[in-house]
């Protein structure tokens, strides 16, 4: 009986928590780098990544509401964090589509699991696609957010070909503190996104 009560008072192992490979070269490398390029006063107004926003839109989902499913376990495998279902805001008689209909879905990335999410979509993923000469360095909005079309879903490792019932595109928005374009492009540069050279 004593025994039982000393494996049971027994402290838990403490769960070592490990930073993100790119966070700790974004905190010990390119904030300081980019401090020093801007001159800026505070380390406050160094720009930073605030979250990446995945998300895919499906017109089929109108007719096939299973189809969303297979949507949504791709988004789920690909960031490793169960993806939620849009909606429609408004209905569009043009598109057959009312409003609160079923259209997407999307995951809202933040943190450690943000930083992973791009360490592999710079690293592993996008190199991967057939022929590729680097993303555009100026598909930013004006308020420091990049935005990316990726074609297939296959270019992530997490996806298996066998188990995909169809090959759909998504988009990629990366939200940044930074004010402008040009600090935002140089944050994303320096983090590791594969500009094209003009």
């Amino acid at each position: 009986m004593a025994d039982k009560k000393k494996k049971a008072e027994a402290p838990a192992e403490p769960v070592v928590k490990r930073t993100p490979n790119l966070k700790a070269k974004y905190q010990a490398e390119i904030a300081p780098a980019l401090m020093q390029k801007f001159g800026y006063k505070s380390v406050m107004q160094i720009p930073r990544l605030e979250k990446v926003v995945v998300s895919c839109g499906c017109s089929e989902a109108r007719e096939n509401a299973k189809v969303l499913d297979a949507v949504v376990r791709d988004l789920t495998t690909i960031t490793g964090q169960k993806a939620v279902v849009t909606k429609a805001r408004k209905s569009v008689a043009n598109f057959k589509l009312r409003e609160g209909m079923p259209i997407g879905a999307k995951v809202t990335l933040r943190g450690d699991k943000m930083w992973e999410f791009l360490d592999r979509l710079f690293n592993v993923a996008l190199p991967r696609v057939r022929d590729f000469r680097g993303i555009s360095a100026d598909a930013f909005d004006g308020r420091g957010n990049f935005g990316v079309g990726v074609k297939e879903q296959l270019i992530f490792p997490e996806i298996e070909y066998d188990k995909i019932d169809k090959i759909r595109g998504m988009n990629i928005v990366v939200c940044t503190t930074a004010r402008t374009d040009e600090e935002a492009r140089e944050l994303l540069r320096q983090v590791g996104a594969p500009f094209a050279t003009r």
